[in-house]
């Protein structure tokens, strides 16, 4: 039986990063659907879709063809045969995804490929971070986690990522994209069942052995 390890979280928590180490650390796959999304939104962009126009993406949805490596250290985002991995994280994929994510057909097509890549996984389990994965993308895993930090901590974090942009810019990113996607999904609160880890005053290493630790006490992984 696969392990599957959800985890939720708003911008900023550290969900990529530490799920991504935490499933290194247990020798599980790692998903971040989240990548899903922005390159979804790359496509649009890059074929012209008029990303506020919900019939057009939706009609584009069929033709979607993308894939992600699901090894820790071995993460790629490909849309077709176009290695897309930098360019999803571009500024002008940041600002747009959110117009995207939040249309019930994409959420839902896309949240179909999610299952699907947690259903082929070969090692002993998978950790999937995104913004549902506790509520709607994986409801019934072994685990689920919401990983969440104060806002001030999470704006300092991501500054810290991103060269060049101010505390400021970085506090008005963030607001606007926990704002967006609010509508579309609680991620703030943890759901029955969902285990909260606040990171405010824990540094990486140990964030990501409380992740560590709460799985194997609930998995014995």
């Amino acid at each position: 039986m696969t392990i599957v390890v959800a985890v939720d979280g708003p911008a900023g928590s550290g969900k990529s990063s530490v799920s991504r180490a935490a499933a290194r650390a247990l020798g599980f796959d790692y998903l971040d659907t989240g990548a899903a999304y922005r390159a979804f939104a790359w496509r649009c962009l890059e074929e012209g879709i008029d990303t506020h126009g919900p019939r057009d993406v939706i009609e584009s949805l069929p033709s979607f063809e993308y894939a992600i490596g699901t090894d820790p250290d071995g993460y790629f985002v490909r849309v077709g045969s176009e290695d897309v991995t930098a360019d999803i994280r571009e500024p002008r994929i940041s600002s747009t995804v959110s117009s995207v994510a939040r249309i019930p057909e994409v959420r839902a097509h896309l949240t179909a490929l999610f299952r699907s890549i947690i259903a082929g996984t070969v090692k002993p389990g998978i950790v999937v971070e995104g913004r549902d994965i506790t509520t709607v993308v994986a409801p019934d895993a072994e685990v689920r986690i919401l990983l969440t930090a104060s806002e001030e901590v999470r704006m300092r974090r991501r500054s810290a990522e991103l060269s060049g942009e101010s505390a400021e810019a970085t506090a008005r990113e963030l607001s606007s994209r926990d704002a967006k996607d609010a509508k579309v999904v609680d991620f703030m609160n943890a759901a029955e069942g969902v285990v909260t880890v606040d990171s405010t005053d824990l540094d990486f290493d140990s964030t990501v052995h409380a992740v560590v630790t709460l799985v194997r006490e609930r998995t014995q992984a």
